[in-house]
């Protein structure tokens, strides 16, 4: 089959890209209706004294976006020829099956981390970043770790409803829309980011709160390792930096949660409900003001992308940042005050249960 051409009218391209967020929306949709009488019977999760939630819900529904993602990318790949972003979703499946055996039977913590530096060194195998070959032996391991801390902090942050699939699907939109600008870049290989996008937005309809069902580790580790790709896809790094700043609500949070722990002498692999938005959550926000606090800024930085470049999206992730150091202190139940009752003897899978 010819290349699909990377020529189109914009109003063509257009058509193309919202038929493929719509068609992901509804697919996304109608598979959880499909989805979850099963998920609720072999992937049940039960409240506990960490949970968010006070009703038995079903997790494991991320793979309803996952199957979404795959589909567009195969497509993709087929109509368009090989490109790296439009491979994305494909290059993450390994981790999508690793995450669904994990919420089925729980796997040792070495195999987990072990596909995701996998799955980390393959995404940046075909990013096209410019790094010298002298400064690839530095820059390479810092990458795979930093890959592999998206991977976790996006399933560390997956313990509210909507949050983490309302994030990122603005934060992959405002992506999909930076990366077009390529002049290289097929308006195809866009198809599978602008699916996914879709399917999130399908999944959230099922994960607003009250949750219907939660996407488990099978799509929050998906979610960041897809994420984390799409930032190794930029072309020059202030872009890439830029991209990655789009997350910090997600990421700025876990980050920051991260060293407080270490200084409190806990262990960082330890359940717990300490990060920002569970403190909040504990004083009496509700999931939804959470939820849309953290997608507000998220959007926030999008537009600020698309107005001024990565300089605007800098300054305002260092603003979101003193917002929610602010939040921290004068709106959250207090770090030493939730780490009294917070910590518990057993790691979960994932922080929504």
């Amino acid at each position: 089959m010819p290349p699909f051409p990377s020529s189109l009218g914009a109003p063509l391209v257009g058509y193309l890209l919202v038929s493929a967020l719509l068609a992901g929306a509804v697919a996304s949709w109608l598979l959880l209706r499909a989805l979850i009488p099963q998920l609720r019977r072999r992937l049940l999760d039960q409240p506990n004294a960490r949970s968010a939630h006070r009703v038995p819900t079903p997790r494991g529904g991320g793979l309803a976006f996952v199957l979404v993602a795959l589909l567009a990318s195969g497509v993709s790949l087929g109509v368009g020829g090989w490109s790296a972003l439009a491979a994305l979703p494909l290059l993450c499946t390994p981790l999508a099956l690793v995450g669904l055996l994990d919420d089925r039977h729980g796997l040792p913590v070495g195999l987990r981390y072990g596909v995701q530096l996998l799955t980390a060194l393959v995404t940046l195998l075909v990013s096209p970043l410019p790094v010298s070959p002298l400064a690839l032996v530095v820059v390479a391991p810092l990458l795979l770790l930093a890959a592999t801390a998206v991977i976790n902090f996006t399933n560390f942050m997956d313990g509210l409803d909507g949050l983490v699939a309302g994030c990122l699907a603005v934060a992959l939109a405002a992506a999909a829309l930076e990366l077009a600008a390529a002049p290289a870049l097929a308006p195809v290989a866009l198809l599978p980011l602008w699916a996914l996008v879709g399917g999130l937005l399908g999944f959230l309809l099922w994960n607003w709160s009250p949750a219907r069902v939660f996407m488990g580790d099978v799509g929050s580790t998906f979610l960041g390792a897809v994420f984390a790709g799409v930032v190794l896809q930029a072309t020059s790094w202030p872009e890439a930096l830029g991209l990655l700043l789009l997350a910090t609500p997600l990421l700025g949070d876990a980050c920051l949660c991260v060293p407080r722990r270490l200084l409190a002498g806990q262990r960082v692999f330890q359940a717990h409900r300490l990060h920002l938005f569970q403190r909040l959550h504990q004083a009496g926000w509700p999931h939804a003001r959470v939820a849309l606090l953290y997608i507000g800024a998220t959007a926030a930085l999008a537009a600020a992308l698309w107005i001024g470049g990565w300089p605007w999206v800098v300054a305002l992730a260092a603003l979101e940042l003193l917002i929610g150091f602010r939040l921290d202190q004068r709106v959250a139940v207090s770090f030493d005050q939730a780490s009294a009752g917070s910590i518990s003897p057993a790691i979960s899978r994932s922080e929504a249960s």
